[in-house]
């Protein structure tokens, strides 16, 4: 392809637009003006790179891979462009494919340190998935669940923390109150007590449909929260200026409780306690971070074993392989993290009927990953997934799946936004999203929604609230800079 001179140095002060709009975090306007630059000059590796890094920022792994494999295209020699590909696939989980691209980039660059510490970290990852799919199924091999004795755990005389009775273990509100606090102060409960926790919210799991229907409390109100990310201080922040669960108010926690924040431990113990204090009054759905792949790129599964232990993270494992996939609320709005289905006959008794716990992982492709990955589009129809899984469902989608199952509305979460929640397909299909200034860059507000008995929605949007000086994906192994974090 033949390009102007003239359109060459149009696209290279744009290029220089783009780079300075990046360095500002202003990444959708980048993007913008990356593409004009392709539009002038399709014949430049590097833009097509540097678009795939603002994609990277905003999650869109998909648009990442397509953006590298363009530059690699145009120059199979682009070392940043296999990089760039790597960290796409390593964000999704992809470990092998990563794998694949950081063998390059480490053999042309066999002095780079942080090249090789990635290559070796990924390779001991895709040692150990084979290693796990190869027990897996294994019938000789059991839960830990199933082999964890509480009581043959001793807490120490020099534990200075709140305890439970082995003998009647029961949680009440002054135990949940005081965990909270000792959290606050950056303090852990003894792991009999979070092995306890955990064991009681599994077992309650375990009994529970794919589908659970919700009643808003006939005195109070059902507050529904997205994704907090391990944002223990802007999570505490929501009970503290909205009110706390109890008989007269409900809380719908819509996934993604862990990764990326740092106190993602913190956020589920209190998550779980909570669960075990009031069984009919906090409901937790999965989401796409309450799964192995994402825990080991994103930090929760280092935070536990930082923290406590790697027993311990196998069972946090296997009770996020048994949370609900979906919720209705009082018959009319549905819930889930994600979103919609790349099929146009789905009832909610499809839905019920996901055997997740067979299952466990949600995959690539079907009802389960579907429903914790795909997201709206303004377009009509479907399109390609821009995060590389799941797919994009436009208004005609949203509406017809709603009408179908005589539903008013869809509230999902899964995707950070400037001002906390966006209501879009008409007003049928809400994004909530509870984690503000998300990793401690993005500078957004978070929100929920309080839902009164008489089916009214209000939407409260809220700023982020300090916390001590750890940063996001402290734990996150070699991976964080990746993901520019």
């Amino acid at each position: 392809m033949t390009v102007s001179e003239s359109d060459r140095v149009k696209a290279d002060k744009i290029k220089a637009e783009a780079n300075a709009l990046f360095s500002q975090k202003r990444f959708p306007e980048a993007i913008e003006k990356y593409t004009a630059a392709i539009e002038l000059n399709p014949t430049v590796a590097a833009y097509y790179t540097n678009r795939a890094f603002c994609h990277i920022k905003l999650e869109s792994y998909g648009y990442a891979i397509s953006d590298a494999e363009e530059a690699l295209q145009i120059d199979p020699t682009l070392t940043k462009a296999n990089y760039r590909r790597a960290s796409a696939n390593m964000a999704l989980g992809k470990f092998k494919e990563a794998l694949r691209d950081l063998k390059v980039v480490s053999k042309r660059a066999p002095s780079d340190k942080d090249a090789k510490a990635k290559l070796d970290e990924c390779s001991k990852i895709v040692k150990r998935i084979e290693f796990e799919k190869a027990i897996e199924h294994d019938d000789r091999t059991p839960s830990v669940a199933d082999t964890l004795d509480t009581k043959s755990i001793v807490v120490e005389s020099s534990y200075d923390g709140l305890r439970l009775n082995d003998d009647e273990p029961q949680i009440d509100q002054s135990f949940v109150e005081q965990m909270i606090e000792r959290f606050k102060n950056q303090k852990k409960i003894h792991k009999k007590y979070a092995f306890m926790i955990i064991l009681a919210v599994r077992k309650m799991m375990m009994e529970a449909p794919s589908l659970i229907d919700v009643s808003v409390p006939a005195n109070g109100m059902l507050t529904v929260c997205g994704d907090v990310h391990g944002q223990f201080y802007d999570f505490i922040n929501i009970f503290e200026t909205n009110g706390y669960p109890g008989d007269d108010h409900a809380y719908l926690f819509n996934g993604d409780f862990v990764d990326r924040g740092s106190f993602s431990v913190e956020v589920i113990l209190t998550l779980f306690a909570y669960k075990w204090l009031y069984p009919n009054r906090l409901f937790l759905a999965r989401g796409n971070h309450e799964t192995d792949n994402m825990n080991k790129v994103y930090g929760f599964e280092g935070e536990v074993k930082a923290k406590f232990s790697e027993m311990m993270f196998k069972l946090f494992s296997e009770t996020f392989n048994a949370l609900p996939l979906a919720h209705v609320i009082e018959h009319k709005i549905l819930v889930v993290h994600g979103g919609l289905f790349s099929k146009d006959d789905v009832t909610l008794d499809d839905i019920r009927k996901i055997d997740r716990l067979a299952q466990r992982q949600p995959g690539t492709d079907g009802l389960m990953c579907e429903l914790l990955w795909s997201d709206p589009q303004p377009e009509l129809g479907r399109g390609a997934s821009k995060r590389g899984v799941g797919i994009q469902f436009g208004p005609d989608v949203t509406k017809n799946f709603l009408d179908r199952n005589n539903l008013d509305m869809l509230i999902r979460s899964h995707e950070v936004k400037e001002n906390g929640y966006v209501i879009e397909h008409d007003g049928r299909c809400v994004t909530v999203f509870s984690a503000p200034n998300y990793c401690d860059t993005v500078g957004n507000k978070g929100a929920y929604i309080n839902i009164t008995p008489d089916m009214k929605l209000d939407y409260v949007t809220f700023e982020h609230v300090s916390h001590p000086q750890v940063k996001p994906m402290q734990y996150a192994s070699q991976f964080g800079g990746m993901f520019g974090m």
